[in-house]
């Protein structure tokens, strides 16, 4: 059972997690593609959670319109007969931060609860932390697999595994492949930050208020979207985040250096990038940037693809393809990104672990194909099940038929993400920081090594306060 002493605890992560955010990627999930050459292979059958009849409670910050629980749990029903879902949805929006809170609250109240379902590694690893997840290495185990071979992401924590990895969305390029063709530009399949920045330069036309920037970095603002403070950082199969696995500081790393350097470049020396002032003063953000054609690319997360063949609100007027993220070195291996999943867990609490698990393994396999919302972390999914499962989602867009789907495909296909770091309680404090110094640098009021000290200075004497 959950241990009544972490209570107290449990309740005031409620507060913690108003800071961490709902956008849930900022810390690098771990992962490794399995070896398969993209072959379909079904995961053996899990341990038999037994013939009595037994429910069980999912608790997800997920609502029907975008989890299509009802199709979901009936698929899942009619192969399990003898285990029957209760799905409680924890926010009816799909808000993370209520869902969270919601959470604590029942766990806090004795409710039963049997599988849970985290959006961000910082809610996964805290909640991992209090004792509320139960590890899956028994089940795993018996079953015969490698989560970081069956996965795309790998979820282990402390070196055991507390969740499997439902959708998968890594953050890529979207190109106006329109301003590509115009420009005599390939559509990327393999290229570099020096590449991005080739690109973005060619792509950059005009003078003015009418200028037409080659791209957009819409981060780091208000100490969020840390993402564009980490380009050259997140393309690394490991020590990918503002900090080390061992809690001491990562700004010191080359590749941190590097993505200052980048940024700086691209905004003062080859103007080729939508001015952070701008970013700031206009309050602009990514959709409108790209839809409206005022840039020819932008780096953003795959929750892009059921808005690529554009919407009522964002029309599609051009052509649309998808780019990895660059590498830093082209004999560098590439695909690793930034990604965003669904942690699936079993509760310590539950008296029905085997059923839960059994419910855990096949959601985040089978139950991912039958529920038809997202691409599926799972490496079982072939081609051709993936660019169905891509036409599906291209299928809700206004004009599908402008998106170059083999560009899709292959980035989502080669797409992985690096290991996970636990993510720290005074990380908001810590991205304050980061942005405020960021700031200084590109306002010109300090050099990137003065950046560099400054964040040494700040976020060392923010950890020593918090030991």
């Amino acid at each position: 059972m959950f241990k009544g002493k972490k209570m107290f605890f449990v309740l005031a992560l409620s507060a913690v997690m108003a800071l961490t955010g709902c956008a849930g990627n900022n810390g690098g999930n771990n992962g490794n593609t399995a070896g398969n050459g993209g072959a379909s292979t079904a995961p053996s059958e899990p341990p038999k959670a037994g013939d009595e009849p037994v429910t069980i409670q999912l608790h997800t910050f997920g609502n029907e319109a975008t989890y299509n629980w009802a199709k979901t749990v009936a698929a899942f029903e009619e192969k399990y007969p003898n285990i029957k879902v209760n799905v409680n949805v924890l926010s009816e929006k799909g808000d993370t931060q209520e869902a969270i809170q919601k959470l604590d609250l029942a766990a806090s109240s004795g409710e039963q609860m049997d599988v849970i379902m985290f959006s961000d590694p910082a809610s996964y690893a805290q909640r991992v932390g209090l004792g509320m997840v139960a590890p899956l290495d028994e089940f795993i185990a018996a079953e015969g697999y490698k989560v970081n071979e069956d996965y795309k992401v790998d979820t282990t924590l402390n070196g055991k595994v507390y969740a499997l990895p439902g959708k998968f969305n890594p953050w890529y390029v979207l190109l106006n492949k329109t301003d590509l063709d115009k420009a005599g530009l390939e559509v990327p399949t393999d290229w570099t930050w020096e590449d991005f920045a080739t690109y973005a330069k060619t792509l950059t036309t005009g003078e003015g208020a009418g200028k037409h920037y080659g791209t957009y970095f819409h981060g780091p603002q208000n100490g969020g979207w840390m993402e564009f403070m980490k380009l050259a950082l997140a393309n690394q199969p490991d020590n990918t985040e503002f900090l080390k696995e061992d809690g001491t500081m990562n700004f010191d790393n080359p590749l941190f250096r590097k993505t200052l350097e980048l940024r700086v470049q691209m905004e003062k020396e080859d103007a080729s990038a939508t001015p952070y002032t701008d970013m700031l003063s206009q309050k602009l953000h990514y959709r409108n940037q790209f839809f409206n054609q005022a840039v020819s690319m932008i780096m953003i997360g795959s929750w892009m693809n059921t808005e690529l063949g554009g919407t009522e609100q964002f029309p599609l007027n051009f052509d649309v393809a998808v780019a990895p993220i660059p590498k830093n070195d082209a004999a560098d291996e590439g695909g690793y990104t930034m990604v965003t999943t669904d942690y699936v867990s079993v509760a310590e609490s539950s008296k029905n672990k085997e059923a839960a698990y059994q419910f855990v393994r096949w959601y985040t396999t089978d139950g991912q194909i039958a529920q038809g919302k997202n691409i599926p972390a799972w490496n079982g999914v072939d081609q051709s099940q993936l660019e169905s499962i891509i036409d599906i989602i291209l299928s809700g867009t206004k004009n599908p038929e402008k998106v170059n789907k083999a560009s899709l495909v292959n980035t989502l296909s080669n797409a992985k993400s690096s290991k996970i770091i636990p993510p720290v309680t005074y990380q908001s404090e810590m991205y304050k920081v980061i942005n405020e110094e960021y700031e200084k640098l590109i306002y010109g009021q300090q050099d990137i090594d003065q950046v560099i000290a400054a964040l040494n200075d700040r976020v060392q004497k923010i950890i020593d306060a918090n030991k």
